[in-house]
């Protein structure tokens, strides 16, 4: 597995996780042009987003993108493309509405082997929860929960590692007691990450980049 977690926020920090996407593609492909595909969690404003995430990633080296919005009902032709990427981008927004339509395209199962077989796949709050074993996170009222305007009942993600990526983590009182509280309901542990910070995963290395926090059962292990 290669992925890159990002909490957000517009810090100069996420340098290290944007170097890390580029790094971690250029390891499947020595030479020649990276493409990127942008997956935005709805079509509305995605072209904003997308272009900013252009100009972003071209500083990096990135030459090739390519749009997927999920709730569009992408044709067969353009989910190849995007398959055929070298980094599959999933951006932020409300967890329930993207995680819904990344299942009715088959989306899901799609990413997951993409990441089975080397693809490179970055996330970024929404987009780094879906891809945890699920996304009771984003539902729990003391957390500030998304809404599940969509009513979407099955909470589980695509598993591709093994703890809860929590987004938007600030080191408060409150904060950490929810947290706390909430490790003692699930049996993953949770990653919670500032913004302007993440986590890189190579394999089964784990590297963290900035501030934050990993909770399990109760207990709290802080790190940057």
């Amino acid at each position: 597995m290669k992925i890159v977690l990002y909490s957000g926020g517009q810090s100069r920090s996420n340098h290290r996780l944007h170097q890390a996407v580029v790094r971690l593609a250029r390891q499947n492909k020595r030479n020649g042009t990276l493409q990127l595909t942008y997956i935005p969690f709805c079509a509305d404003y995605a072209d904003t987003f997308y272009k900013r995430a252009i100009r972003r990633y071209r500083a990096h080296g990135i030459e090739r993108f390519f749009l997927l919005p999920v709730d569009n009902s992408p044709s067969k032709d353009e989910i190849e493309v995007a398959l055929s990427s070298d980094i599959i981008y999933l951006a932020g927004g409300n967890t329930f509405y993207f995680l819904k339509h990344l299942r009715r395209t088959g989306m899901l199962a799609h990413l997951k082997q993409f990441a089975e077989r080397g693809g490179v796949l970055a996330g970024l709050s929404a987009g780094g929860l879906v891809m945890s074993p699920n996304i009771k996170l984003a539902a729990d009222r003391d957390l500030g929960p998304d809404e599940n305007e969509v009513g979407l009942k099955n909470l589980n993600g695509i598993g591709l590692f093994p703890f809860e990526f929590s987004p938007h983590f600030e080191d408060t009182k409150k904060q950490i007691q929810a947290h706390l509280n909430y490790s003692k309901k699930t049996r993953h542990p949770i990653f919670a990450a500032s913004d302007g910070g993440g986590i890189i995963i190579e394999g089964n290395t784990y590297t963290p980049s900035g501030l934050g926090c990993f909770f399990f059962q109760g207990h709290l292990l802080k790190f940057g």
